[in-house]
């Protein structure tokens, strides 16, 4: 049996006639960038997932970006980050002339460690970057504690996390910034780039609003110097026809994790944890295992797709050499980096796809 680590034909297919009309509704209206789509689309998606308000921007980067101006972080300064996690948690810092400080992993869940944040803080530390990896909801009562103790602004990178909860509250909107991915491999995809960004204080939410469109309150007049990260019409017509399957999707998702977690039973596989105090989404369902390439290249015979989500942690990345962290300093990542394996997870899988991944875990 042939089971892909992901397929998106599936999906697309499944919705075709009815993004096509929608595409083609924005195509005659000429709602090509921001307009009437892209409202909708911030209306719905903050409706649906419990947030008081919405910007569509172009990518999940750029709303990191964003973030990191709204926290005034510039030149000089420091953000934590952690290391384990797609650069893009990084870039939103380094593109403003800061400098990411990155620190360790909680082994359980991947995310950031609270713990290993005050030893890393320094008179030039402005903020911290608290991912929520793979759908998982960090560990946010510590992290905001340690952020407020130290007067540190705090974004929330939630692209792998769209309809994840922590103790009740969709994340987001616990730091003071919350930032979106809808590549088209996230649990909620477009069809191209996009991304959003939401915020609970409206002083940060309108200044991210000026800086998505050139700095611009009213046409041809600039307050201050932005960038153009306006979320294209196309994007939003698809992701609105996507939005109200979200739920069902991510449900499937928490189906597959809970037979993954219940009836994988290979010796020495440390199996990704579930929390009691935030509701994971599974963008992704990672394991570790001591012999992770042998494992790997056993599923591959076995018609299992795989992939190594993430095989170099941040720190030890060639663009981020200059900031001086070495192998060895952040030993939980890099551990995971060299032992971690993701299994197939999106919710088109059938029950008989995902009983032979299981049966192919086992057999090694």
């Amino acid at each position: 049996m042939n089971v892909p680590f992901l397929d998106l034909s599936l999906q697309h297919k499944a919705i075709r006639e009815q993004v096509l009309a929608a595409l083609a509704a924005t195509y005659d209206g000429t709602r090509f960038c921001l307009g009437r789509d892209v409202e909708e689309f911030e209306k719905n998606f903050a409706a649906a997932l419990g947030y008081p308000r919405a910007l569509g921007m172009n990518s999940g980067t750029s709303p990191l970006h964003v973030a990191s101006v709204c926290a005034g972080v510039g030149p000089g300064d420091e953000v934590i980050v952690p290391t384990f996690t797609f650069i893009s948690s990084a870039w939103g810092v380094s593109y403003t002339g800061a400098a990411p400080r990155f620190v360790d992993i909680q082994e359980d869940t991947f995310n950031l460690d609270p713990d290993k944040i005050e030893a890393a803080i320094t008179p030039r530390t402005k903020g911290i970057v608290a991912v929520h990896l793979f759908g998982q909801p960090a560990r946010m009562d510590e992290i905001m504690a340690v952020a407020r103790k130290h007067g540190l602004f705090v974004v929330e990178d939630c692209a792998q996390a769209a309809g994840a909860r922590y103790k009740g509250t969709p994340v987001g909107i616990i730091g003071d910034a919350g930032t979106f991915s809808f590549y088209p491999t996230k649990n909620l995809g477009g069809c191209g780039e996009g991304g959003a960004f939401v915020s609970r204080r409206e002083e940060v939410f309108e200044k991210a609003r000026l800086l998505r469109v050139h700095g611009s309150s009213r046409r041809y007049y600039h307050d201050i110097v932005g960038f153009n990260f306006r979320m294209d019409g196309f994007q939003a017509a698809a992701l609105n026809v996507k939005l109200p399957l979200l739920a069902a999707w991510t449900a499937r998702r928490q189906e597959i994790a809970a037979r993954y977690r219940a009836e994988i039973k290979l010796a020495d596989a440390l199996l990704p944890a579930t929390v009691d105090y935030g509701a994971c989404v599974w963008h992704q369902f990672t394991l570790r295992h001591p012999r992770r390439d042998a494992l790997r290249e056993h599923l591959a015979k076995r018609g299992v797709g795989t992939d190594l989500i993430y095989p170099v942690p941040l720190h030890l990345q060639d663009c981020f050499a200059h900031l001086g962290q070495k192998a060895g300093s952040l030993p939980v990542a890099e551990k995971a980096c060299a032992t971690c394996l993701s299994l197939p997870i999106f919710p088109e899988l059938t029950d008989a796809q995902v009983a032979h991944v299981i049966a192919s875990v086992n057999e090694f």
